[in-house]
């Protein structure tokens, strides 16, 4: 069985778009500092790294599924070329209602990504920026980081606190006693 980290997209790989927009073309994507630097070193320390994300932008006709998996496959290549691996992106197309089983805080996505890649998910972190985020990794029964905030509304606790994704890499080797070099 593999341990995954599984990243939010939207303000832990990249700059989130102003709250009522969404990032749905390469022209619009910021990586965050030392976001490549961080995927790097949990590749090294063996964690598969899977990206989780909600994209209600397709639900709502705003871009399509097709050019969210395009825009996802080259933040995948940009990222490689710089030594960081995304083995796998999973994403939500669905808005808020009706209910669905893959919409964060919902674990289908990880649940998902579990059985296509032999993720034994009690030795994973799901790393976001939301409640939902936190709430996800939770009922998928995954650890926890919350990246930038210090206290959630939803109950979903994470186990750990960071203020970036670099920062939640070496926070998870602390905990694991890893080094991820």
């Amino acid at each position: 069985m593999n341990k995954a980290a599984f990243l939010d997209r939207d303000g832990v790989i990249n700059v989130k778009a102003p709250e009522g927009q969404y990032v749905t073309r390469w022209e619009e994507v910021r990586f965050l500092p030392g976001v490549a630097a961080a995927i790097s070193r949990l590749n090294k320390a063996g964690f598969r790294v899977i990206v989780i994300s909600n994209q209600r932008c397709v639900a709502k006709g705003i871009v399509t599924s097709a050019e969210v998996e395009a825009l996802h496959r080259k933040i995948s290549k940009e990222l490689a070329d710089l030594g960081a691996v995304i083995d796998a992106v999973y994403f939500c197309p669905h808005d808020t209602e009706p209910a669905c089983s893959c919409r964060k805080p919902a674990p289908g996505m990880l649940l998902q990504a579990a059985k296509e890649h032999q993720i034994d998910l009690g030795a994973s972190w799901m790393i976001g920026d939301s409640d939902a985020d936190a709430a996800a990794g939770k009922n998928a029964g995954c650890k926890t980081v919350l990246l930038g905030r210090r206290a959630t509304s939803s109950g979903a606790a994470p186990d750990l606190l960071a203020e970036s994704l670099l920062d939640a890499a070496e926070k998870i080797f602390q905990s694991e006693s890893l080094s991820g070099k």
